[in-house]
């Protein structure tokens, strides 16, 4: 199984900035995709942006010049920073990432963490 674990939410205030780190664990075979999400209260999840196994980032329109995503290989990561936060980034962020397992290494999986809040409020 694979274990993925956000972290780096936190309060900010409007035009801030901050860093969320997400890492998975576990028996992985290899890692493709890597993915943010966030679901604003009362909302539906929402794609924020996501980086390809070679390193190409894509973000959503609204975050865009805005947010950046990267990631680290050797540490199985994902990283979002986000500047010029504003209010209605307010929202609790989710990793995705696609992996797959030894026992089955040419069927990707959608793995899920648990969250991070972020809120962004004077």
């Amino acid at each position: 199984q694979v274990q993925v674990v956000e972290s780096g939410g936190g309060l900010v205030q409007p035009g801030g900035s901050l860093r969320l780190s997400c890492t998975a664990s576990g028996t992985i075979f290899s890692i493709g995709a890597m993915y943010w999400y966030r679901q604003a209260p009362g909302k539906e999840r929402e794609w924020v942006a996501h980086v390809t196994s070679s390193g190409e980032p894509n973000y959503a329109d609204s975050v865009l010049g805005r947010f950046t995503i990267s990631r680290d290989n050797a540490k199985n990561s994902v990283y979002l920073q986000m500047n010029s936060l504003k209010p209605e980034d307010t929202a609790v962020f989710y990793c995705m990432i696609d992996a797959s397992l030894p026992a089955r290494p040419w069927m990707e999986q959608q793995w899920w963490g648990q969250g991070t809040q972020v809120t962004v409020s004077p």
